[in-house]
């Protein structure tokens, strides 16, 4: 099998997981039975996360037996293919026990280190984007036919929608002047955070997206659906990786002002 076969084969299998993990989470979404558990980092977690990620590994583990697994609730699952699975059930779940529908789905593929595919589905509010190497970023919403998805044509951080998570990150990590030089500097600011944020850049509903802190599983769908889209995924540095503890997303466009703006921090 080749190379763009064994991609294909993964990137329609993961499409099929994260919708199926995704309306596994609607049936507990805005449910009053749903309590929340508080990880040592601070985060919650739910029933839902939990099963979902069960679900997960489950179908992986039956069609990839070979393939690696990274989860953010289980341990890690060792493979001999070189492929990983990069899994984060619920991204999100502050806004999921909230009852916001922004949380999502993540579901990724990495070939040694670097992502090779990555699907981001938003199964309360009915849309997906997912993106292979080289074939391009596709966005679904409801029952329509999949659109190519296109970063913006924005040239300036003047004119730019600046997104992040949760403003309170930055000062918790020493970070607030990062953020107050893009507040600053855009025309625009909102926290439409976590993956959702990074959808509307790669949609071209917004231009940059600046969270001081991700983990891999937050990461990994990222790169190749934003690069894909034509817009790009580094850590703060403007190298691209999903290993950086952090996470920038642009048009491209703007990438060097965005880096600027971080730096001066």
């Amino acid at each position: 099998m080749s190379g763009q076969t064994d991609l294909n084969k993964r990137l329609e299998f993961a499409r099929g997981i994260a919708d199926e993990a995704g309306r596994l989470t609607v049936d507990y979404f805005q449910s009053s039975e749903v309590t929340v558990d508080w990880k040592p980092d601070d985060s919650p977690v739910t029933i839902a996360d939990r099963e979902a990620e069960q679900l997960l590994r489950r179908r992986i583990e039956s069609a990839f037996p070979a393939d690696g697994i990274v989860g953010e609730e289980f341990d890690d699952r060792p493979g001999t293919s070189g492929y990983r699975w990069i899994l984060d059930p619920v991204d999100g779940t502050k806004s999921f026990v909230s009852g916001v529908p922004l949380y999502g789905n993540l579901v990724a593929v990495t070939l040694g280190e670097r992502a090779v595919l990555g699907v981001m589905n938003f199964p309360a509010l009915g849309e997906c984007i997912y993106a292979s190497v080289g074939q391009g970023s596709w966005y679904l919403r409801g029952n329509d036919e999949p659109q190519r998805a296109h970063v913006s044509n924005c040239t300036k951080l003047a004119d730019a929608t600046f997104l992040t998570t949760d403003v309170r990150t930055f000062y918790d990590l020493g970070r607030e002047e990062a953020y107050l030089n893009l507040q600053q500097a855009a025309k625009l600011s909102r926290t439409w955070g976590d993956c959702y944020g990074y959808l509307l850049v790669a949609t071209g509903r917004a231009d940059v997206m600046v969270d001081p802190q991700l983990n891999v599983w937050d990461a990994a769908a990222l790169q190749p659906i934003l690069e894909e889209a034509g817009g790009t995924f580094t850590d703060w540095k403007g190298q691209p990786t999903i290993h950086g503890g952090e996470g920038i997303a642009t048009n491209r466009r703007i990438l060097e002002e965005v880096l600027n703006a971080v730096s001066l921090a």
